[in-house]
């Protein structure tokens, strides 16, 4: 029995990190910019229909796919900030969440339009394979993207600490007034940042089709998801984003199992209620 409890934390520690590479993205978008993203989920199911369409037409495997994704979602992101969102910068938070949530709708309309309201499932070749390490089982596809997750997350906290440009984009979060007397472009930096965000929900949403069928319902869902995960884990921390996303995977896993899966989101809302009760900026957060 104990080894089945197990089995599935491990399941939901595993999917937690491809959560918490979702939320990663909205964690730098609002640590930076100071806008939230509240089409955050429905750009995550856009990057698994990039997914199902590259699998179903190319037979592209989602975890070779995930780069271009990625790649081509930072452009769309750059693009949207540089065009779009930074007329909104600084203007009250009620005019920003009016334009992304303008957005989402867009998105999951445009979808609903492409490709209908039934699921598209990615049947991988090793879908059904797992790893018997003793006396646990592991989904390959879940290992596997939480792999992926956990590399594209390290990449992205080395350009944080390690390069010029990353350091910058930090200063711009630390000291906004700062960065612009010492000469950074801020608007750039912030199309960069952007970019960036977008990039990782594009490479979570391809490592997501993996063990999720890619549907246009799934959008406000996953962006109350990353919500939940980033308040958790404290607004503005990466590492916060990361652990948030593995808390939530291991308690969704175990509400499932122990009660029934319909009730996996109660325990969140627990989970978050429970650290803004304790802890209100966070489990990494830092107070202001």
């Amino acid at each position: 029995m104990a080894s089945l409890y197990v089995n599935v934390v491990i399941q939901g520690l595993l999917t937690g990190l491809i959560y918490g590479l979702m939320a990663l993205g909205l964690s730098v978008i609002f640590g930076v910019v100071r806008v939230v993203n509240f089409a955050h989920g429905e750009f995550a199911v856009v990057a698994m229909y990039a997914a199902f369409i590259l699998f179903s037409r190319l037979g592209l495997d989602p975890l070779v796919t995930m780069l271009p994704i990625a790649a081509g979602f930072f452009v769309i992101g750059y693009i949207l900030q540089a065009t779009l969102i930074q007329r909104f910068v600084g203007r009250p938070e009620t005019q920003q969440f009016i334009l992304l949530v303008g957005v989402a709708i867009i998105i999951v309309n445009v979808l609903l339009m492409q490709f209908g309201p039934d699921a598209q499932p990615v049947n991988l070749s090793y879908g059904f394979d797992s790893f018997l390490i003793g006396p646990v089982i592991v989904d390959k596809s879940r290992i596997y993207a939480a792999v992926a997750a956990v590399a594209v997350a390290t990449v992205l906290f080395a350009f944080f600490r390690h390069t010029r440009t990353g350091t910058a984009i930090r200063a711009c979060a630390d000291n906004l007034t700062g960065a612009g007397v010492v000469g950074l472009d801020v608007k750039k930096l912030y199309a960069l940042t952007f970019g960036i965000g977008l990039a990782c929900v594009g490479a979570a949403g391809a490592l997501m089709v993996t063990i999720a069928d890619a549907a246009p319902s799934l959008g406000p869902a996953y962006t109350l998801l990353a919500f939940i995960i980033v308040i958790i884990g404290g607004l503005g921390s990466m590492t916060g984003a990361l652990v948030g996303g593995v808390l939530i995977g291991v308690s969704e896993a175990l509400a499932g199992f122990i009660l029934v899966p319909a009730m996996k989101s109660m325990f969140s809302f627990a989970l978050l209620i429970l650290v803004l009760v304790l802890r209100p900026q966070g489990l990494m957060g830092r107070r202001t």
